[in-house]
């Protein structure tokens, strides 16, 4: 469904109903679309998906020389 700006302005409750029963809204401006209203999902967060998968070497934190040399010289 197509909708102009005006229209989403006027009747915003009734499109949200419509895009929680599955419908897909979609906002025009001169008729070219240019948003789209869906159904909001939240984002699970994973904790510790990488537990074991990456290595930090001891010395990371060590002073280097040459990089000193390029950032502070």
């Amino acid at each position: 469904m197509l909708v102009n700006i005006h229209q989403a302005k006027t009747h915003l409750s009734k499109l949200i109903e419509r895009v929680l029963k599955g419908e897909e809204v979609i906002i025009g401006k001169a008729g070219k679309p240019v948003a789209k209203l869906t159904p909001y999902t939240p984002k699970k967060v994973k904790l510790g998906v990488l537990k074991g998968k990456i290595e930090i070497s001891e010395d990371f934190d060590e002073e280097d020389k040459e990089i000193i040399e390029m950032f502070y010289k």
